[in-house]
């Protein structure tokens, strides 16, 4: 899978309810964990009863419902509304419902959610992240409180006021921000090959990628060389294309990123998108990760101080491979029994081994898109084709992160694929390839 981008982008020609809020009850802070899949962060959430799974998205100013995964979720006032972002198409219909009551863990609720639906059954991160996501929320949790996100250990923790961290604060460099259309914006510098450009970018939390920029919205832009075409990644209207290649530096204060991998997104997949003024692009999960981050919307700041993710490569699915999990099925597992020997055994005696059987359900994986070219593309594999092995270990036990890993894992590594196509089964092999290396 290409680094998976759920850049969502999402805007709503509706005024946000105002009472539309998390409050704490009882407490000064509350700890939330959370799970951290390929750069994006995802709560559970009990939505009017129901135990649902968001993406948290800086990027997004409203809460989206997409997938209910079979539950159950019954929502109050309801009527229609439209939906645009980024993708091709301009809008897709969709129903606002008011009044719900959202709560996090026993300490969070909100009591006037107010959530955007979208029906389009084909709108479904699930599969291209490897577990149940049922919506995403952005404003409306950051908001009226600091949020503070260890990306070390998988939580994060709400506070009522800056109040209880201004000690903690001395130790992390400070970022003005400005919230626009519910979403936060920083400037940093863009050094493409030798020149600093101070550039204004969304934080966008629901991008796992490093950086993203707009060529139609930056003059006289030059794509860095060597770059590919690729998909990019999904948003609302549907899948977004573009070039991929890396610049020379990012500066985000203090901090330096040599080598960052950029995203550009084509013309065509931004073309509905109404943008603030002087926006240039994104920075997302992948910058994001590598720093405890404390955001402050009340106040317009940011906070970073790096963690042990911050010296990490920037390594790229060098595959061309993008994946998705054609959900679960159910397969045999035979599980041996240990048997003890009893007093007054037979040495000589011979004893069978004795195994019991049992089913589980185990994800299924496939190709979902082959880069023209890749490694994988010039192996022989294709789209829809059932991944059943890599380098000898099944699918079934692994995770959509584990293959991702590999797929990023290092240049000239070699991955032997068993993969069925339709009744036939075959045996494919390539070799790891990075085709945007930066070049001077």
């Amino acid at each position: 899978m290409k680094t998976m981008i759920l850049l969502l982008g999402l805007f709503v020609s509706i005024f946000t309810n105002a009472q539309n809020t998390f409050e704490l009850i009882n407490t000064q802070k509350a700890v939330i964990p959370f799970r951290f899949i390929n750069n994006l962060i995802f709560l559970p959430i009990n939505i009017n009863g129901a135990d649902l799974t968001f993406l948290l998205d800086t990027g997004v100013a409203e809460t989206i419902l997409f997938s209910l995964d079979n539950k159950e979720l019954r929502l109050e006032n309801v009527e229609k509304v439209r939906f645009s972002g980024l993708g091709g198409s301009l809008s897709i219909d969709g129903l606002k419902s008011d009044h719900n009551t959202a709560k996090i863990g026993d300490a969070i609720i909100n009591t006037s959610m107010s959530l955007y639906v979208i029906i389009d059954e084909e709108f479904n991160i699930s599969s291209h992240v490897g577990i149940p996501v049922n919506g995403v929320i952005g404003y409306n949790f950051f908001k009226n409180h600091p949020i503070l996100i260890d990306y070390m250990s998988k939580k994060i923790t709400v506070y009522d006021s800056i109040d209880p961290l201004k000690k903690k604060l001395r130790k992390f460099e400070e970022f003005p921000i400005s919230i626009e259309k519910s979403k936060p914006y920083l400037y940093a510098d863009v050094e493409m090959t030798n020149e600093k450009k101070n550039s204004k970018l969304l934080i966008d939390l629901g991008n796992s990628d490093a950086i993203w920029l707009f060529p139609t919205l930056i003059k006289d832009f030059v794509y860095n060389r060597p770059n590919i075409d690729d998909f990019l990644g999904r948003g609302f209207n549907g899948d977004i294309y573009g070039k991929r290649s890396r610049i020379h530096n990012f500066y985000l204060g203090k901090f330096q990123f040599e080598k960052p991998l950029t995203s550009m997104p084509d013309e065509f997949s931004i073309q509905h998108v109404t943008m603030v003024e002087n926006r240039k692009g994104s920075v997302g999960g992948e910058i994001m990760r590598r720093f405890t981050t404390i955001f402050d919307y009340t106040n317009g700041k940011l906070y970073l101080r790096k963690n042990r993710n911050f010296n990490d490569p920037f390594h790229f699915n060098m595959s061309g491979l993008d994946f998705k999990q054609d959900g679960l099925e159910w397969q045999e597992d035979r599980v041996k029994i240990e048997t003890k020997k009893t007093a007054g055994t037979v040495m000589n005696e011979i004893y069978n081994d004795s195994f019991q059987y049992k089913f589980s359900l185990k994800p299924i994986f496939s190709v979902a898109g082959v880069r023209k070219d890749s490694p994988a593309d010039l192996a022989g594999i294709k789209k829809d084709d059932r991944i059943i092995s890599i380098n000898g270990s099944p699918t079934s036990e692994m995770t959509m992160e584990r293959i991702i890993e590999l797929m990023k894992s290092s240049e000239g590594r070699s991955i032997t694929m068993l993969i069925q196509r339709k009744n036939e089964k075959l045996t494919l092999t390539f070799t790891l390839e990075d085709p945007i290396p930066y070049q001077e």
